[in-house]
This record gives C-alpha cells, sequence and structure tokens, in this order.
C-alpha cells in the first residue's frame, strides 16, 4: 500500500482482526452491488470509504425527487440522473483512487450471468422477486458470495449466501421462486428512512468481513429487525436438499418446499409475510 492508503485507512489497520493483510484484500476486491437505492446507497457509500478496489454499481432507474427521502448518494441537483452514474460522482467524492463502474441496465439472462462471473462479492439491493431469483441464480451457478437485503415500511432483514461453501443454502432455500407472495414497492407502502441506512450498512459490514475472510457471517441466518419497537430476531435456516437452484433437485423441476426443523417458519412470516421481502429502492 502507498503511504496515502496507510493514512486513510489506518483506522481498519489499528483492527487486529484486519490489519494491513485484511485491508489489501478489501483493495483486491470487485463488489458488485445491483440497486442504487436506499439500501445500493448506503451500502456503497461503506464500501467505497472502506476500500472495495473496484465496485459496480447497477440501476436502471434515474434520480426522482420521492428517492431523496432514504437514497443518500443522490442529491437534488442530480434528479434525473441515471442513478448508477449520480452514484458513481458521490463515490468518487469520498474516494477518488478506487474503481467505480456505473452501468444503467436491467440485467437478465446471460448478461446479469456474465456480470456476477466478474465479481468477488454480489450484494442484493433490489426492488423485485424475479430479479432477487435471476441474482441467486448466477451465484449459484459462479459460487459467488450473496448478501441480500429488504426493508419496506418499518421491517428489515438480511442475510448472507456463502455460496462459494457447500453447506451454505441460496435465496431460493429461504424463499422459494413461485410461492404465492404479493410483491408491495415503497411507492405504496412507504419506508421508514433510516431502516435502509441500517440494513443497507450492514450488508456493507458482511460484505467487508467477506471479502477479508475475518469474522463469522451471517450465512445460515436471517436477521430481522421491527425498527418501530427497535427489535431484532434471528432466524436459523440450513440448505434444502431438495432446493431446485442449490439442491439435489436439478433446476427447472418444480422445487418443493421442506421446512427445516431447526428454522422458525412461522416465527420469520411474522415479519417475511407477504411482501415483507421487497427491498426499498
Amino acid at each position: 500500500m502507498t503511504d496515502e492508503q496507510l493514512l486513510r485507512y489506518s483506522r481498519h489497520i489499528l483492527l487486529d482482526a484486519l490489519g494491513i493483510e485484511g485491508q489489501e484484500r478489501l483493495l483486491a476486491t470487485h463488489a458488485l452491488i445491483i440497486g442504487a437505492g436506499g439500501l445500493g446507497s448506503p451500502a456503497a457509500l461503506y464500501l467505497a470509504s472502506a476500500g472495495i478496489g473496484k465496485l459496480t454499481l447497477v440501476d436502471d432507474d434515474t434520480v426522482d425527487f420521492t428517492n431523496l427521502q432514504r437514497q443518500i448518494l443522490h442529491t437534488q441537483a442530480r434528479v434525473g440522473m441515471a442513478k448508477s452514474e449520480s452514484g458513481k460522482q458521490a463515490l468518487i467524492a469520498i474516494n477518488p483512487e478506487i474503481d467505480i463502474v456505473p452501468l444503467k441496465a436491467r440485467l437478465s439472462g446471460e448478461a446479469l450471468d456474465a456480470l456476477v462471473a466478474t465479481a468477488d462479492i454480489v450484494l442484493d439491493c433490489t426492488d423485485n422477486f424475479a430479479t432477487r431469483h435471476a441474482i441467486n441464480r448466477a451465484c449459484v451457478h459462479h459460487r459467488k458470495p450473496l448478501v441480500s437485503g429488504a426493508a419496506i415500511r418499518f421491517d428489515g432483514q438480511i442475510s448472507v449466501y456463502d455460496l462459494r461453501r457447500d453447506d451454505s443454502p441460496c435465496y431460493h432455500c429461504l424463499f422459494p421462486e413461485g410461492e404465492d407472495v404479493e410483491e408491495v414497492r415503497c411507492a405504496v407502502m412507504g419506508v421508514f428512512a433510516p431502516l435502509t441506512g441500517i440494513v443497507g450498512t450492514m450488508q456493507a459490514a458482511e460484505a467487508l468481513k467477506l471479502a477479508a475472510g475475518i469474522g463469522e457471517s451471517l450465512t445460515g441466518r436471517l436477521m430481522l429487525l421491527d425498527a418501530l419497537e427497535m427489535e431484532w430476531r434471528s432466524v436459523r435456516f440450513k440448505k434444502d436438499a431438495g432446493c431446485a437452484v442449490c439442491g439435489a433437485t436439478p433446476a427447472g423441476q418444480a422445487p418443493g418446499y421442506l421446512p427445516r426443523p431447526d428454522a422458525d417458519h412461522e416465527s420469520a412470516g411474522a415479519v417475511c409475510r407477504p411482501g415483507a421481502s421487497t427491498p426499498a429502492n
């Protein structure tokens, strides 16, 4: 590292669990953030300030006046600008030495698969189930760790799917595609502004730990936050052997959702009710 980098990241380097070697791993990491809204904003800001070497920021939307209540990457002066480009301007202002790649696109299919293949870590900050499942499939295919967050109303959740590990569940294990769920959006239901900051910042923390190879991740744990009461709950879950995406069942067959004995699904459903897993954007 250069003298400037040693100074910039000195408070990280002072941490015994991280140190110079951990910071060097961060500088060598390519993080892919899909969604530059309520969750992607704080996640991107902390990854950039912490020294993630390359950050690809993907969003197909433009900055809207209603976004400014919670999407802290963006400013009133940049209303109408592509969120990915607005995000790049904010991140470069904080840390001009890292590589920021803005991409205005709604990725799917081969394009999504190819982009996930280039990343070391993927952060899902999107706002619909179809995209979230597509991201999960690409991460399973390429064995990339996935950090997934969600926030709506006063309810937030976060988990990690470390798909480098054979025993890690995937997003489909917990939220099977094709279940009868109702999507809700912030434009209809609203979202508590600081909640997106809490969840997005936790996504950044989990991504940094994965990149540096330190601590214990949230793999196999779903953290649920009721921000109105400011109460956290933790739900443990395991890989579903019958998962159509990561399990023994070949992709494309109809999956059977098999509750695992150590996963409190009824408790999870109190917060993960239909639509509650749709993130703010």
